[in-house]
């Protein structure tokens, strides 16, 4: 798995996001390479989650998001071009269902990089 895509899945995972999920989308689109989709608890939870994915990515990296879209709503948005950061309330997870219109993405498989709770 692309180390940046891993680092992307641990810092969600140790801020407690919830049922993380990477699609591999590279070959059904030219917009991105992967999805990672994750719940956070309300919407200051996932404010926190975006916030921190892109304070640890920039400092430890020097990887800055293309676009931040949705701070104000239930769906944060991160673009860091390879990989697209889908972050959600609870309710806009279930309104939207990425993984279902993605449903013919691959789906990778995180059990060695999330912490069982």
């Amino acid at each position: 798995m692309e180390k940046k895509l891993e680092k992307v899945v641990r810092i969600l995972d140790e801020k407690l996001a919830e049922n993380i999920v990477a699609l591999k989308i590279d070959e059904l689109t030219v917009i991105s390479d992967y999805f990672v989709i994750a719940t956070g608890t309300s919407a200051i939870h996932i404010r926190s989650l975006a916030d921190e994915l892109e304070e640890k990515l920039e400092k430890e990296d020097g990887i800055r998001p293309v676009a931040v879209e949705g701070r104000a709503s239930g769906w944060i948005l991160l673009d860091y071009s390879d990989i697209l950061v889908h972050l959600f309330t609870p309710d806009a997870r279930e309104y939207y269902k990425l993984e279902r219109l993605w449903a013919d993405s691959a789906k990778l498989d995180l059990s060695g990089i999330i912490t069982e709770r």
